[in-house]
């Protein structure tokens, strides 16, 4: 198991949660911490870190919503196997078809705008000549 290694400034003016569920990602991406590494309890992390309980348990939450951690009763919260690009694309396509569909739109407007959306980023992505 790696060693947590995070530092949180509460004078920023980025929240707490945010900064800890950015790092913990970036430790994950980078192969500091690996599939089935244990992150410290929450009570522990926030008495170390000199935060809210809750704080920590926010991360937590938004580190397994993004599919980078997972939590159990009896094993804690461990860095989650890693997904394929494409099973991550799907995860993300269908929380956006929930979205739009529980928003009223049509199939036919999502797809417009998925279609939008593609077209502003491939825009925004080619090489200005």
């Amino acid at each position: 198991m790696s060693e947590l290694r995070v530092l949180v400034d509460t004078a920023s003016a980025v929240p707490a949660y945010e900064q800890l569920r950015e790092q913990v990602t970036t430790l994950v991406t980078t192969g500091s911490l690996r599939e089935g590494d244990r992150l410290p309890a929450a009570r522990a992390l926030a008495a170390d870190l000199g935060l809210a309980v809750g704080t920590v348990q926010r991360a937590y939450r938004e580190l397994e919503l993004a599919g980078t951690v997972v939590s159990r009763r009896r094993t804690g919260t461990v860095v989650a196997a890693r997904v394929s690009v494409e099973e991550d694309v799907r995860w993300a396509a269908e929380g956006f078809v929930e979205r739009a569909l529980s928003s009223g739109l049509s199939p036919d407007q999502a797809l417009d705008v998925v279609r939008a959306a593609l077209d502003s980023v491939g825009r925004s992505r080619r090489p200005v000549t």
